[in-house]
């Protein structure tokens, strides 16, 4: 994660999107690491909201899933505590533009959230509308 105030390659952001249910999304601990909080505090401020965060803005993913898409990023660190409690939360670019009014945006998160929505605009237009389907 570069430094507060850097600016965040849009490889970086892209590398974080994936499609899951044939929408293109961004997981929960990926967001917070670019919004440089922990995974726990971003569910917290998303769970605080929960009815500005409708099923199409933002989805928990199913065992089948996660087990899917961990096979396929592997990150997982080896050693105690190092593994998730809960199922990863996916968040559609609805989603992603609705966390900025959730966190109290200092101004590399605006920029961080700008970076978001035009690397989510771009791959959008990059796999079309029939993405997925």
């Amino acid at each position: 994660m570069p430094p507060q105030g850097q600016i965040i390659p849009p490889q970086r952001i892209e590398k974080s999107i994936f499609l899951i249910r044939g929408q293109k999304v961004m997981l929960d601990a990926d967001l917070a690491e670019l919004y440089q909080v922990s995974t726990k505090v971003l569910n917290q401020a998303v769970k605080r909201n929960d009815d500005r965060f409708p099923a199409d803005f933002m989805f928990q993913l199913t065992p089948e899933e996660f087990t899917a898409l961990r096979s396929q990023i592997v990150t997982l660190e080896s050693g105690r505590g190092r593994h998730r409690k809960y199922l990863p939360h996916a968040f559609t670019e609805q989603g992603v533009a609705r966390l900025s009014t959730v966190r109290e945006p200092a101004s590399s998160v605006k920029e961080i959230h700008g970076n978001l929505g035009k690397s989510l605009k771009s791959l959008c237009e990059t796999l079309g509308p029939s993405a997925g389907k």
